[in-house]
C-alpha cells in the first residue's frame, strides 16, 4: 500500500572525478547562478586515484536535508547545496521521467546525502567540484531525471560542471542572463591522448588560506588585472589551448598551462588585499621544472632568434628548438599538479625526490601509477637540483586522464560501476 511506498528509503551511489584547470576559472559575474566571466579548461584526472563517491537517498521518514562529508555531518542548508537539491528534481529542459507511467518520488521527501573523498579536501584539489558533480548525478538517477546536467552541477560549484565529463573539458562562459548557455562540453576524450599523465605534488594536506568563493569575489571587485584577463586574454587562450590540445601539441599545451596559472596568481596578487595561494615550496617547484626544461633544451619563446624577441601575446607563441618536458599548473593552493608526456615521468620524479627529499620514516612517496625507475646523469643533477629542501613534498600522486564522465555519464545502466553505498549515519538506510 501507500503506507509501504512512503516508509521506503530509494538510495542511489555514484562517483565522480576531480578536474584540473589548464585555462583557470576565476570571477563569477552573477554569483546566484555562478556564471563566469569567462570560459575556462580543464583535464579530468583519473578515478583510480582521485575521486568523490556520493550516496544520496530520499525518504518521506527523512524529516530534513542531511549531509556528511567524509563522516562528519555538514550544513545542508548550504545555499549552494539547496539549490542542486532543488535543481536535481526537476533539471531545465529535461526529458519527462521515463519510467513507465509512474511518477518518480516527489520531494519534499527528505534527502540524506553521504559523500568521501579518497584524497585530502580542501587540499587545492577541486573537491567541491566531484562532490558536486557527483550529488548532481545522483539526484538525477534518484528522481529519474534526463537533461543538461552539467549546467545544474554548476549552480553547486562552478568548476563542478566541468567533472561531468571525462577527457578534455571547456566550460563555456556563455552570453545568457539565465546561465543556460554557461555549459561545458567536451574537446576531445580522453582516448585523444593517451600518452599525458598528470603527477600532484602535495605540498600540504592543510585548508586554504583564502577559500575560493571569498577569494575570487574580492578579485572581481578590486583587480583590473582579472578584468582584462577575462575580457582580452582568455578567449583567444581558449581557442589556442583547445588547437593545441586537439593536435597533441605538448610544447604549446605546455607552455599555455604554465602561463595561464602564473597569470591567475598574478590576478591573485593584484587583488587588495592581495592573495597567496602560492607558498615558498610551490614556487621551488616552479623554478625546478623551469631548470629542468631549461637543460633539456631552450624553451624560451622567442629564443634562438635574432634579439630573442618574443611574439606578441595574442599570438600562441611558436613552438621552441627543444620539446618541452613538464608543465605545472597551480589552484588555488600550494599544491603542483605537472603535466608530461609518459616517458618523461620517471626522470623527473626522481628529479623531485632528490630536490625534496622525503623523510625517511614518512609515508609512501610515490601513489598512483607505478613510476619506473631512473638513474639521474651526473650533469642534469648539478644543473637543477641546487638545494634540496628534505621533507617539503609530502607525497606525489602519479594519475593519467580519466573518462567517461561521473559514474560512466552518458552509457546506459550498464556504464555504471557498482559502488559500496557510502555509509549515511544514524539514518534508516541499509545499502542494498
Amino acid at each position: 500500500g501507500t503506507m509501504a511506498e512512503d516508509k521506503a528509503v530509494t538510495m542511489v551511489t555514484c562517483t565522480a572525478p576531480v578536474n584540473m584547470a589548464v585555462i583557470k576559472y576565476w570571477g563569477k559575474r552573477d554569483s546566484e547562478l555562478i556564471l563566469p566571466i569567462n570560459s575556462s579548461l580543464s583535464v579530468t584526472l583519473h578515478q583510480d586515484q582521485l575521486k568523490t563517491t556520493t550516496t544520496a537517498a530520499i525518504s518521506r521518514d527523512f524529516k530534513e536535508d542531511r549531509l556528511w562529508l567524509n563522516g562528519e555531518e555538514a550544513d545542508a542548508g548550504h545555499p549552494r547545496l539547496q539549490a542542486c537539491l532543488r535543481e536535481g528534481e526537476s533539471p531545465p529542459r529535461a526529458s519527462v521521467y521515463p519510467g513507465r507511467g509512474q511518477s518518480p518520488p516527489r520531494r519534499r521527501a527528505g534527502v540524506h546525502v553521504a559523500s568521501e573523498n579518497n584524497f585530502p579536501t580542501a587540499a587545492g584539489l577541486a573537491s567541491s567540484a566531484a562532490g558536486y558533480a557527483c550529488l548532481v548525478f545522483a539526484l538525477a538517477r534518484l528522481y529519474g531525471v534526463e537533461g543538461e546536467l552539467s549546467e545544474v552541477a554548476r549552480q553547486g560549484s562552478g568548476s563542478a560542471c566541468r567533472s561531468m565529463f571525462g577527457g578534455f573539458v571547456q566550460w563555456h562562459r556563455g552570453e545568457r542572463p539565465d546561465g543556460k548557455d554557461s555549459v561545458a562540453q567536451q574537446v576531445a576524450p580522453e582516448t585523444h591522448w593517451p600518452e599525458l599523465r598528470v603527477l600532484v605534488l602535495v605540498v600540504s594536506a592543510e585548508k586554504k588560506p583564502v577559500g575560493s568563493t571569498a577569494g575570487m569575489q574580492t578579485s572581481v571587485d578590486t583587480s583590473p588585472l582579472l578584468k582584462h584577463r577575462a575580457e582580452a586574454l582568455v578567449p583567444e587562450r581558449i581557442a589556442c589551448m583547445v588547437r593545441h590540445i586537439r593536435e597533441r601539441d605538448f610544447e604549446g599545451f605546455g607552455q599555455l598551462t604554465m602561463r595561464d596559472s602564473n597569470q591567475f596568481h598574478a590576478t591573485c596578487l593584484d587583488t587588495f588585499p592581495p592573495i597567496f595561494y602560492l607558498n615558498d615550496v610551490s614556487r621551488r617547484i616552479i623554478a625546478l621544472a623551469h631548470l629542468y626544461n631549461a637543460h633539456h633544451g631552450c624553451t624560451k619563446v622567442g629564443c634562438g632568434r635574432p634579439g630573442g624577441r618574443a611574439p606578441p601575446q595574442h599570438r600562441c607563441p611558436p613552438p621552441s628548438p627543444a620539446p618541452l618536458q613538464v608543465a605545472y599548473t597551480f589552484d588555488a593552493g600550494p599544491n603542483a599538479v605537472i603535466f608530461a608526456l609518459a616517458d618523461t615521468v620517471a626522470e623527473f620524479v626522481e628529479v623531485v625526490r632528490r630536490s625534496f627529499p622525503p623523510a625517511p620514516n614518512g609515508d609512501q612517496f610515490v601513489r598512483g601509477l607505478p613510476v619506473g625507475s631512473a638513474s639521474l646523469p651526473e650533469e642534469l643533477l648539478s644543473a637543477v637540483v641546487l638545494e634540496p629542501v628534505p621533507g617539503a613534498i609530502r607525497y606525489i600522486l602519479h594519475t593519467k586522464v580519466w573518462g567517461p564522465g561521473p559514474g560512466g555519464a552518458g552509457g546506459g545502466d550498464s556504464a555504471w560501476p557498482l559502488v559500496p553505498a557510502v555509509p549515511i549515519p544514524g539514518s534508516v538506510c541499509r545499502a542494498p
